[in-house]
């Protein structure tokens, strides 16, 4: 019984207002810096794993962006093999009951070999006819036993385009595609199947890093979420589908970052451990339990101190710490109750204002990186460097007497400076460039269709010097040449003419070919689509015929112009007409050319 009282006697003296003031200001000390560095952990934390994940997504753009080159790269080879002149022939005799000849399969082999040399990724070629019989290699095995049926309706389906069948049953080291074979000379009718296999090491991506015992997993998909490259055997499909943000593998945590191709419609997935997205949050972590330490071994000398004094300032003190912000500390009057207090007041005021200017300084530190991070990624790379690019290829092949290729080089050069410019060029320039430069375009194209092609300009030279929007004409050119000569075996012709209109003040302008025409109801659909500024999807013609006179509305805006607009006879060719203000100019002239050779 004595002790026990004499317990309670000893615990009523230590229930003293100094010992009470201590235990108060202790506690709302322990819980201010408990809950700001928490905060602060959180908030940086929080940055860092953000900055983390743009990386890493950044990274997975950029290697999405390498996938879907070297897939272009196997579409376009494929393409230009399927549609060579040799391929086309050859598949459209065996179609009509020829049959194939030393001579025919030397200049097959020799077509092959050379889509070999422009890609180390294709393994093998195979070519089919309509009936699924393989001419090359040449052991007449049934296109059934190489690929499954459902694949080359897929292809019919797709006409011409290429499909991706995924890995090769036969050996899983190797992808394949497939694509039907249109000939372009019977209605693009079916000819018969091009099958390519790829080697997936040529999809291989860079090796994984392992730090710390943390491996970085990257893996490439296919349109079934099957790993073309790099496959770990880790089982994703589920947590893709799910659109999971992470996924545990071998007791570890790991980050899931994917981006999907537009073009392929592979998956591009990259597994980074979440220790990675706490980098630079270890070291964050060590300062603040260091300045929790210092500031709480301060705090306890200093309620040592002032646990004498009287409790006003100090309930005073103890309510701005409540009322501290998580996102800044407050500052606390000064008081006048004693010196020792004034002290410990400025004290605590300089450490708020040092808390509050070093959040404010990392802060700002990382902002300025991540921005500075992002404008070096959108930098482009200038349009001089194709130039000289293209111009050192011009003299190399000039010092190897190619001048056959330094011309078409050359030709390109001073088309792409034409149409890329520069960031200080004009967006108007005069008839006689644009003319120039429809020129040099028909240069080119004639290297291509050969006396298929023949052009005239014509022009009076008052017209040659009036300003109109840069690539005005050209592309209603190209349109000529794409849906009125390509497609006819005949020799095609376009004439371009600037000829006066009957409108006062305005001169016309006419771009005119002798292909296959358009019927009235379709002519009547096209002009009524240009004129509503709708894009016309008949034959593809209307996007070009839309864009442009979008164009002439723009830069010719408060001018009572008529529009452009078609004129054509199913069999009589096409006729695209506009006009333009006339406007003032300096004299010359334009020599109308007509190239039959």
């Amino acid at each position: 019984m004595i002790s026990i009282n004499g317990f309670l006697s000893s615990i009523k003296k230590l229930n003293t207002l100094r010992n009470q003031i201590l235990a108060v200001f202790l506690s709302v000390m322990v819980f201010v810096l408990t809950f700001v560095s928490l905060v602060v952990y959180n908030q940086l934390g929080s940055f860092f794993r953000q900055n983390a994940e743009r990386q890493v997504h950044q990274t997975a753009v950029e290697a999405n962006g390498r996938m879907e080159s070297l897939y272009k790269q196997i579409d376009t080879l494929s393409n230009q093999l399927m549609t060579n002149s040799t391929v086309q022939q050859m598949l459209l005799g065996m179609l009509e009951g020829e049959s194939m000849d030393y001579g025919k399969l030397e200049s097959l082999i020799k077509i092959i070999n050379n889509t070999y040399a422009y890609s180390n990724g294709i393994s093998s070629i195979e070519l089919y006819n309509a009936e699924g019989k393989r001419i090359y290699p040449f052991d007449g095995k049934n296109i059934f036993k190489a690929i499954d049926s459902k694949w080359i309706k897929i292809a019919d389906r797709e006409r011409g385009r290429l499909v991706w069948t995924g890995k090769d049953p036969g050996n899983s080291h190797y992808s394949a595609a497939i694509r039907r074979v249109s000939l372009m000379d019977r209605w693009y009718t079916n000819g018969g199947y091009l099958i390519v296999r790829i080697s997936n090491s040529y999809f291989q991506m860079q090796d994984t890093n392992e730090e710390n015992g943390q491996m970085d997993y990257m893996m490439l998909l296919d349109r079934d979420l099957t790993p073309i490259t790099n496959d770990y055997g880790i089982e994703i499909k589920s947590a893709i589908l799910q659109e999971k943000k992470s996924i545990r593998i071998k007791d570890k945590e790991y980050m899931v970052v994917t981006e999907k191709s537009a073009v392929t419609g592979w998956t591009f997935v990259i597994l980074k451990p979440m220790s990675f997205l706490m980098q630079g949050v270890s070291k964050v972590r060590a300062v603040i339990m260091f300045s929790v330490s210092i500031g709480f071994f301060i705090f306890v000398i200093s309620s040592i101190v002032l646990a004498t004094m009287i409790t006003r300032p100090i309930k005073k003190l103890t309510n701005t710490m409540k009322n501290a912000k998580m996102d800044e500390l407050k500052t606390n009057p000064e008081s006048y109750s004693s010196l020792e207090f004034i002290e410990l007041n400025n004290t605590y005021n300089k450490m708020v204002e040092s808390t509050n200017h070093l959040i404010q300084v990392v802060y700002e530190k990382e902002l300025l990186r991540s921005r500075t991070e992002l404008k070096a990624l959108q930098a482009q790379i200038d349009p001089h460097f194709l130039y000289n690019t293209l111009n050192a290829l011009y003299w190399s092949l000039e010092e190897k007497e190619e001048e056959e290729l330094a011309e078409i080089v050359i030709s390109m050069s001073e088309l792409f400076r034409y149409t890329i410019g520069n960031r200080n060029s004009s967006e108007w320039v005069t008839v006689h460039d644009e003319l120039d430069h429809i020129e040099r375009y028909m240069r080119l194209m004639k290297m291509r269709l050969g006396d298929r092609l023949i052009w005239k300009i014509e022009s009076p030279p008052e017209y040659l010097s009036v300003k109109i929007p840069k690539l005005t004409i050209q592309p209603l050119v190209e349109n000529a040449i794409l849906h009125g000569i390509e497609n006819t075996r005949i020799q095609g012709s376009v004439v371009i003419k600037i000829e006066e209109s009957k409108y006062q003040g305005s001169i016309k302008i006419v771009v005119q070919d002798n292909g296959p025409g358009i019927n009235q109801e379709e002519l009547n659909q096209l002009n009524d689509a240009i004129k509503k500024d709708q894009d016309s999807s008949f034959k593809g013609i209307g996007m070009a015929l839309t864009n442009v006179n979008k164009r002439l509305k723009l830069y010719y805006d408060g001018y009572s112009l008529n529009g452009l607009h078609l004129e054509s006879e199913r069999g009589s060719g096409t006729k695209v007409v506009f006009e333009i203000p006339e406007g003032e100019g300096i004299k010359g002239e334009y020599k109308d050319n007509l190239n039959c050779g």
